[in-house]
């Protein structure tokens, strides 16, 4: 009993390593997307379009990662390479969908994320990010 809880405490572990490197990754990706330094934007200007980018990548990231590690069933390494496999894909498929949808619309979307008035670009690039991580879940499942 005590080494299935070390086990398992182990796993835990490893698997929020992975958890806050991918969310930091996720992080460094939204702050490359807009003008100035996210922390700034966000907990110094208050600003509600890099915030609403950042929690829907975040969201993304934390559904996907769930998604993988309860589908991992026993095997731990292969559960966290798919984890990282999965996480990976799903932070590059969102930001495929930022620049594609950045492309396809007036206007800078970036420029925008950095206005200080909420942007509706920027739900539609929130909700994007929504839907490819949860059909990410749904192709893991």
């Amino acid at each position: 009993m005590l080494q299935e809880l070390l086990s398992g405490l182990l796993a835990a572990v490893a698997y929020g390593v992975i958890g806050v490197l991918m969310m930091a990754l996720g992080y460094v990706l939204v702050d490359l997307a807009t003008p100035g330094r996210l922390r700034d934007l966000i907990w110094v200007h208050r600003n509600p379009n890099a915030a609403l980018l950042l929690v829907s990548g975040l969201l993304g990231v934390g559904v996907i990662l769930t998604t993988a590690i309860a589908a991992s069933a026993d095997d731990l390494v292969a559960g966290l390479v798919g984890t990282v496999a999965y996480g990976l894909l799903g932070l590059v498929l969102m930001s495929v969908s930022f620049l594609l949808i950045d492309a396809l619309t007036p206007g800078k979307l970036g420029d925008e994320l950095s206005s200080p008035n909420l942007h509706p670009g920027t739900w539609v690039s929130a909700v994007a990010h929504v839907v490819i991580s949860v059909l990410i879940a749904a192709a893991i499942w």
